[in-house]
């Protein structure tokens, strides 16, 4: 006795119409306040020490906000 699945490679029909990248600018989570050091080593999933900290003052002196965007989905 088997049992009826869909075929997982073929899109479903609500799909279908669906199925492109999505733009950039949906992808980004950076709602336009200020970005902080600490947010920074946070979005890398580093630990808030003193050097992780450091590092984040210099990237974002040198990328401004959009290191943030350049490290989350």
């Amino acid at each position: 006795m088997s049992t009826s699945q869909p075929d997982a490679s073929r899109p479903s029909e609500a799909r279908a119409g669906d199925d492109r990248a999505t733009p950039d600018d949906l992808l980004h989570a950076r709602t336009g306040t200020d970005v902080s050091p600490e947010d920074l080593v946070l979005a890398t999933g580093r630990d808030v020490t003193p050097q992780n900290l450091e590092w984040a003052r210099r990237k974002l002196a040198e990328e401004g906000p959009s290191a943030l965007d350049k490290l989350l989905p």
